[in-house]
């Protein structure tokens, strides 16, 4: 059987609900597919999800496949078009993002500013550090309780929230934060 022929039964297989016939047209034009969508979007991952998006709509489409192109000519098509309405979804993001962001700033209030660098030093922490100042110091939970959910135990948490505090005066220092400093 010649490779077209392969690909024909495989399709009329796929057709009558066998996914291993299906499976060999993934494998055959996978690396196509994702090269496309790579091209098309710019992110590794994004290509990933509309490469896998697109066999998703090809396979559930199967039955209106004519044969009229190829196979392959179907499929990107189908490529290109989930890569277009991504593009268009990601620029209405965007634009939407922009938008807000200007809004925003434009409304910031001095107690907006505070949050907002308390937030970006809080990331900064460890992740550990980080996690026993919020349940302790946003949720309000007592060092046992956090030792608890953290699987640790009190004089860590302890230990962790003197540690988180002390990185944070540091990191707020040098901000509207610092002592003396009114924003």
């Amino acid at each position: 059987m010649s490779e077209c022929e392969d690909e024909g039964s495989w399709i009329e297989q796929a057709r009558l609900g066998d996914p291993s016939a299906f499976e060999k047209l993934v494998l055959r034009y996978q690396n196509r597919i994702h090269v496309l969508t790579y091209r098309m979007t710019g992110s590794l991952a994004d290509a990933d999800d509309l490469a896998q998006e697109t066999f998703v709509r090809a396979y559930l489409a199967l039955d209106q496949f004519r044969g009229e192109a190829r196979f392959s000519t179907w499929l990107h098509r189908i490529a290109v078009h989930q890569s277009l309405h991504w593009l268009a979804r990601r620029e209405r993001r965007e634009r939407l993002h922009r938008s807000w962001t200007e809004e925003t700033a434009a409304n910031t209030t001095p107690l907006d500013a505070i949050l907002s660098e308390v937030q970006s030093a809080l990331l900064k922490l460890p992740a550990k550090q980080r996690a026993a100042i919020v349940l302790t110091v946003y949720d309000g939970l007592n060092h046992a309780e956090a030792a608890r959910m953290l699987g640790c135990s009190e004089a860590t948490v302890s230990w962790r929230v003197f540690m988180a505090r002390s990185r944070l005066k540091r990191l707020l220092q040098g901000s509207n934060l610092g002592p003396g400093k009114r924003p």
